[in-house]
């Protein structure tokens, strides 16, 4: 065979075992009848501290994480640890922000952040432009999942999609069989490998390498030898800027993806989200380890497959493990991109079947009809994913991820400050949306990438010169696309009150914003229902 007997031996026995886990959790805490988007697509809407502690973070860390993080950390240093500040900001927002959607979401039955937009503004139109975003950020992010087990594959010397499409075709058939119970259960095994393999890389591997000072030293030589203004193991005044709001608007990006809500709506009460909250950053003590792996691959010269940057760290682990243990390795990536392609799939479906396919297509839509069409869509749009892969280049994969992010974050206003504030105009939303989309793509279109021999769309750090201003510094498109889009909606927000276009009706009261398991409202509410 190709010299990796082993390591693809433990990979694919792994893949299998948890794919047949993915099979077996149709009948785990198996409900009457699953037919329902509350079954299927939020798991019953019961699980507790632990499964939910697992679901969120399997949903967030990702093989992205594994693979793209500190990749960015070999090739440009410093700014890859954006991840780290950024993981810490977002879980305060999120402990504000997605308690009272999980209090309104369930005295209504919503399931997806549209449904909220839809009650909340009463406005169809706004709801059909929050899930058809949603839908389209979503898109990259699962095919980043697919560039994880790719770089995987590679190092092992495995090339062509076969493979991939092979994994992804398990994935769709568990997926659409047992809907969210199938990654609440896989979690547990991936999220335990991701913890054993980075905790015995930081502390084996530079053991190897002669201790963390060789490690640093090799990484300031390194970038100390390229001209590259914007890399080294420290921040200059040329990225400060970016650094700062790459960090904070990936946070506020984060839990906007209709996945994030996705395993927070599977939660049985406010409190399990509070303590998730509290103990999910454990997991950015784990981001900052896997990050440093991009340094000790360039104090072990490691070199990626031809040009494929992504496979940095499969490449580290082959050449520092054992076999055995490398294989191990090799499955923590592959099963960490399972989990949150489930999910993403399954909040993008129900996106389509609630916000699209009930609201446009069939209004008298029954339980059994939701869950069937979201199945279906799930199929669709684990295909899409891996035409993505296909027939786009996904060498730097966290730029796909990150152009995600841009799109995402227009939905804020409505999402984020919607659970706040009705101030702003329906109309306005709409405007505001339009204009930070506009002016995200365009920015984004700017920004070339010499290294990667791409004239647009290179990335995701704006240079100020493009407006005019005599300066280095760059900033992130998703922070300067959400302030234009603040500002259009706040603008139009008064022009249509000056000229008293109407308002649409809010359908949720103060009180349900704080309802909490066991109060009369959730207690008593019949989750077939819709809006």
């Amino acid at each position: 065979m190709n010299g990796h007997t082993t390591e693809l031996v433990i990979f694919t026995l792994l893949f299998l075992v948890v794919s047949g886990m993915g099979f077996v959790a149709a009948r785990w805490r198996r409900p009457k009848d699953i037919a329902s988007l509350h079954e299927w697509g939020l798991g019953g809407r019961n699980f507790g501290s632990w499964i939910t502690w697992f679901l969120v973070g399997g949903d967030l860390y990702t093989a992205y994480t594994f693979v793209a993080v500190p990749a960015l950390v070999f090739g440009a240093g410093a700014l890859g640890f954006y991840a780290l500040p950024y993981t810490v900001v977002v879980y305060p927002l999120v402990f504000l922000v997605l308690a009272r959607m999980w209090s309104v979401s369930h005295v209504h039955g919503f399931v997806t952040p549209a449904d909220f937009v839809r009650a909340r503004f009463g406005s169809p139109t706004l709801a059909l432009v929050i899930a058809l975003t949603g839908l389209v950020a979503t898109m990259p992010y699962i095919a980043l999942q697919l560039v994880g087990i790719e770089a995987v594959l590679k190092a092992m010397g495995i090339t062509g999609h076969l493979p991939i499409i092979i994994a992804f075709a398990i994935l769709a058939a568990y997926t659409y069989q047992s809907g969210l119970r199938a990654p609440a259960l896989i979690a547990f095994v991936k999220d335990t490998l991701i913890y054993i393999v980075i905790l015995a890389a930081v502390i084996y591997i530079p053991a190897k390498l002669g201790g963390w000072g060789s490690i640093f030293d090799a990484a300031k030589a390194k970038f100390d030898a390229t001209p590259a203004p914007a890399d080294g193991i420290t921040l200059n005044a040329a990225n400060q800027l970016q650094y700062v709001t790459l960090a904070f608007g990936s946070a506020l990006a984060l839990f906007l993806y209709p996945h994030s809500l996705t395993g927070v709506l599977a939660s049985k009460n406010r409190g399990v989200i509070k303590r998730n909250m509290a103990a999910l950053p454990a997991y950015s003590f784990l981001l900052g380890l896997i990050a440093l792996l991009g340094f000790m691959a360039i104090a072990a010269g490691t070199k990626p497959v031809g040009t494929d940057g992504n496979t940095i760290i499969p490449r580290l682990f082959d050449q520092m493990f054992p076999d055995w243990f490398t294989g191990v390795a090799y499955a923590a990536v592959g099963i960490g991109a399972l989990v949150p392609a489930a999910i993403m799939s399954i909040a993008a479906a129900n996106l389509f079947t609630r916000n699209i396919y009930r609201e446009y297509i069939n209004k008298q839509a029954t339980d059994a009809q939701e869950a069937k069409v979201s199945k279906l869509v799930s199929l669709v749009v684990k295909v899409g994913a891996v035409l993505c892969i296909l027939l786009l280049d996904p060498q730097f994969s966290i730029d796909l991820q990150l152009i995600g992010g841009v799109i995402i974050l227009q939905t804020l206003p409505s999402v984020g400050l919607g659970l706040y504030t009705r101030w702003f105009h329906r109309g306005g939303l709409i405007a505001g949306w339009a204009a930070g989309m506009a002016a995200g793509m365009w920015m984004l279109y700017l920004i070339p990438n010499p290294a990667k021999g791409k004239a647009h769309f290179g990335g995701s750090a704006f240079a100020l010169k493009n407006l005019g201003l005599d300066t280095p510094i760059t900033m992130y498109v998703g922070f300067l696309a959400l302030a234009v889009n603040l500002v259009v909606a706040v603008l139009a927000t008064l022009a249509f009150r000056a000229a008293k276009v109407a308002e649409g009706e809010d359908a949720t009261s103060r009180e349900d914003y704080f309802a909490d398991e066991g109060d009369p409202k959730v207690k008593d509410l019949d989750l077939s229902a819709a809006h």
